[in-house]
């Protein structure tokens, strides 16, 4: 048998491990609680804890941890021992049931926007069900993940799961209510997704020599190269040996904890690439995410790289997203495909009205969930969509949805109006146009890929807020559409969805979201155009935002204010960090360089004058006046940034940029064996 196909999932508490360790009734159980989201039977606790320890430990763990996802973008756990002394010389491993349901980290250290205060430290993790254990493995043993979520004491979301699993209830209530009115029977409702990593991989020896690659995930100073992703000679090119191996490690590791990874390729710049997975139910895809981005990281240093998820880490190059591709289905049946007869048509132009409402009307919380200091540099940039959320339908589709909207008469064989629940739409097959890769939101023939956010991002956020505004809309259509007669259901429908895209079709749009004339266009149709993280974070604190998640069950309003503080207060740290660290660069690496080259120089000129030899002094004088003035500069950026860096981030990002084109100009007119940092011809293309 394939030694890969033996390892998929051989570090995962599946279905196929529990029945081995557990009773059968207790698998049932359990798994009801998985796949129905049936409250946890605390009968079977203790026998699942032991269950899962005798597991781990027959793979080698020694210690157990709740794995959550606190409001720090990344991945928090905290090791315990299975081993208890019992005696002199003697251990017992023990692991109960009340250890598996919940445990009790610090939570005074974590960012909780107010919700905790120093001196209030407990926090609790509770087991997520839904999502099954698994083992880490790292050089010396193994450890077992219990996937959980992060409260507080007094309740409060303290992490990205906890509003993302609410939204997930949110949703599928929403969707049910909508599929009543159509006469559906009750089913299960599954939201799913496939999040595409794209990352960059440098040798680590470079990374050593950059700071700024270490204390900020970018390069703040670095002159373009006369080479880099211009000749497109890249993108889907061949895999170069080394980073072939290492991404066959990555792919066997993914595999053990059950991550479906699929694909792998060159991504556009130079050094850049992309591992996407098949899909799966919502929150099991976050996790996995999470895990895949940590993966990435521990196995680059393993292969002598640095794995850099930033979004921007070069300037001028293409930088990394996360493509978010979702979609939800109800008894095993998509409902973002066209489907083949009148009813799927019916529900498809519901749900898709339901979606290009909900795109519409929340924009601004949407973009919300995208924003962040490094995806700031990225948006509207080398192929990342811009920061107007738009609606990308394909022509076919647009065709059809201008035609419901007008009420108008199709051309060529279509000759009658299209009638919802009558007709068949017209073959749309899963792929009906070209692709827009300027488009942040696009239909891609059975989903929405949303492009938006940015690499580095966990995507609980992005899809709790992207579930949370879909379910407002179809309760909203569900409502309607509960009231229509059912002598008269069909044109009733077909007067709600006509009014939905009248009202909202102006977040639809097939160009080219890079244009100026986009930008102008948006204006004019009132959608936002939110640059920077403070104007995306804003809507946040909106009332109608406040009220819209507390509605649905979501985020209480002091939750979702707090996040508003945390992650402006993470925005604000990252930028001074930034500042502080340019301009120790400046000071202490860039400075001494230029000084010593223009030293040299001039002291070539007054060799030659003492000489007598007058040709080339011309040429050498020249260039000592061109390293003079970059000095000069230099030392008046620097004080622009130091007295920026209490003004707060909108000055340090533009003093920033100034001293950023200072240094670059200097890179290119000094010795290069003095310049004491790796360029971007060594680090995009040495690998």
């Amino acid at each position: 048998m394939d030694d890969t196909k033996m390892d998929y999932g051989t570090d995962v508490f599946n279905e196929g491990v529990m029945r081995e360790y557990l009773a059968k009734d207790t698998v049932e159980k359990l798994l009801h609680t998985m796949r129905d989201h049936a409250p946890l039977d605390p009968a079977i606790a203790n026998e699942v804890a032991h269950a899962l320890k005798q597991w781990a430990m027959d793979r080698g763990a020694t210690h157990f941890t709740h794995w959550f996802q606190p409001l720090t973008g990344s991945t928090a756990e905290k090791h315990d021992a299975f081993f208890e002394p019992t005696g002199v010389g003697q251990t017992l491993a023990r692991f109960s049931g009340k250890n598996l349901i919940m445990g009790e980290p610090d939570a005074s250290s974590f960012p909780s926007g107010g919700l905790r205060r120093t001196f209030e430290a407990r926090g609790y993790t509770a087991w997520d069900v839904t999502s099954p254990a698994f083992i880490k493995r790292h050089a010396n043993g193994a450890t077992l993940c219990i996937p959980s979520l992060f409260c507080s004491y007094t309740g409060e979301a303290l992490d990205k799961k906890t509003p993302l699993l609410r939204s997930m209830q949110a949703l599928e209530r929403a969707v049910r209510k909508l599929m009543a009115c159509f006469g559906e029977p009750d089913g299960r409702v599954v939201c799913t997704l496939g999040p595409e990593q794209e990352y960059f991989l440098i040798d680590k020896s470079f990374w050593l020599k950059r700071p700024d690659l270490i204390q900020c995930g970018r390069t703040l100073f670095g002159a373009p190269p006369a080479r880099h992703q211009q000749l497109e000679d890249h993108y889907f090119g061949s895999i170069k040996p080394r980073v072939l191996a290492f991404m066959e490690d990555v792919e066997r590791e993914l595999w053990r904890l059950g991550i479906p990874a699929k694909t792998r390729h060159n991504e556009v710049a130079p050094a850049q690439f992309e591992l996407a997975p098949m899909f799966e139910e919502l929150n099991l895809a976050i996790d996995h995410n999470m895990l895949t981005m940590e993966t990435l990281r521990n196995v680059a240093e393993r292969h002598g790289f640095i794995c850099l998820l930033h979004e921007k880490p070069f300037a001028g190059v293409n930088g990394s997203g996360k493509h978010n591709n979702w979609s939800v289905a109800y008894n095993g049946k998509n409902l973002l495909d066209p489907g083949q007869d009148p009813q799927e048509n019916a529900i498809f132009l519901a749900v898709l009205a339901s979606v290009v409402r909900a795109v519409d009307l929340h924009a601004d919380i949407l973009r919300a969930a995208t924003a962040g200091a490094g995806n700031d540099h990225r948006l509207g940039a080398n192929e990342a969509p811009p920061s107007i959320l738009s609606i990308f339908l394909g022509d076919e589709l647009a065709e059809v949805v201008g035609r419901i909207e007008r009420g108008a008469r199709a051309t060529g064989a279509h000759t009658a109006p299209l009638r919802i629940g009558i007709d068949t739409l017209p073959p749309l097959p899963r792929d009906t146009t070209d692709r827009n890769r300027t488009s942040p939101f696009a239909f891609t023939g059975n989903k929405f890929e949303f492009r938006a956010p940015g690499s580095s991002h966990n995507c609980a956020s992005v899809c709790m807020t992207l579930n949370t505004i879909v379910a407002e809309s179809m309760e909203t259509l569900a409502d309607a559409i509960a009231k229509l007669p059912k002598a008269r259901f069909n044109e009733g429908l077909q007067k709600i969805i006509q009014a939905v895209f009248k009202d909202h079709g102006r977040v639809i749009f097939n160009g080219d979201g890079y244009s100026q004339a986009w930008v102008e266009e948006a204006e004019r149709r009132g959608l936002p155009n939110l640059h920077t993280t403070p104007e995306a974070l804003a809507p946040m604190l909106d009332p109608k935002n406040l009220a819209l998640f507390e509605k649905a069950g979501v985020l209480r309003p002091t939750e979702l204010e707090s996040r508003h503080d945390v992650f402006m207060e993470e925005y604000e740290r990252k930028v001074l960090i930034e500042g502080k660290t340019a301009l120790e660069m400046a000071r202490s690496l860039i400075e001494p360089a230029a000084t010593a080259e223009f030293g040299v120089v001039c002291g070539a000129v007054a060799a030659a004058k003492q000489a007598g030899v007058g040709e080339g002094v011309d040429s050498v004088s020249d260039v000592a006046r061109t390293l003079g003035r970059g000095l000069d500069a230099l030392h008046r950026d620097c004080a622009a940034l130091e007295s920026a860096l209490t003004q707060g981030p909108a000055a340090i990002l533009a003093a920033l940029g100034a001293l950023r084109a200072t240094v670059d100009k200097l890179e290119e007119d000094v010795d290069d064996a003095r310049w004491p940092l790796p360029k971007y011809r060594d680090m995009l293309f040495v690998y």
